[in-house]
């Protein structure tokens, strides 16, 4: 492994129009009520967020993709070509979990192919080894809690307000 890298850590997440449900606050007596269509359209999202391997002052990066649906190995290869290009072709180390969809034979295949990409799999059952699940609880904590949107497109935009806020405070990635 090439000392000077970024170490990447990917993960996808799915929201949808059924709201995320969250303790809230309300006067006493008048319990709130949470309307929405009963609507199973989803969306995925996958969040990469990379730290350099020598230099801790070149900061977070944080990469974001959302689509309708969900990821299969080719989305997935297109969120790296993506990525190929956010990083401007520099040395990543992706770290990732076990989906079937990071391990199958056209990725591995593609990897193969790529001299700027390396991964790693994180042990199975350790999400709190991956510091983008604790974006995507501050995420859905926030910006999608209580959201009975009407249109996936309301999802979507209180997602990317969400990214905002969490790539625009300093702490928040490390």
């Amino acid at each position: 492994m090439n000392t000077r890298a970024w170490i990447v850590f990917l993960d996808e997440s799915g929201v949808s129009l059924l709201p995320q449900i969250r303790r809230t606050y309300a006067p006493r007596g008048r319990t709130p009520l949470l309307r929405h269509r009963l609507n199973w359209k989803r969306a995925s999202m996958a969040g990469a967020l990379g730290y350099h391997s020598t230099d801790p002052d070149r900061g977070a990066r944080l990469c974001f993709h959302l689509k309708p649906g969900s990821y299969d190995t080719t989305a997935l290869i297109e969120v790296l070509e993506q990525m190929k290009v956010f990083y401007r072709g520099e040395r990543v180390v992706l770290v990732w979990d076990g989906l079937s969809a990071h391990w199958s034979r056209a990725m591995r295949a593609y990897v193969a192919e790529q001299d700027w990409l390396t991964l790693e799999r994180l042990p199975a059952y350790a999400p709190q080894l991956n510091p983008v699940e604790l974006l995507w609880s501050s995420l859905k904590k926030r910006e999608l809690a209580n959201l009975a949107g009407d249109h996936l497109a309301d999802v979507a935009d209180a997602t990317e307000q969400g990214i905002h806020r969490i790539h625009h405070n300093p702490q928040l990635p490390w």
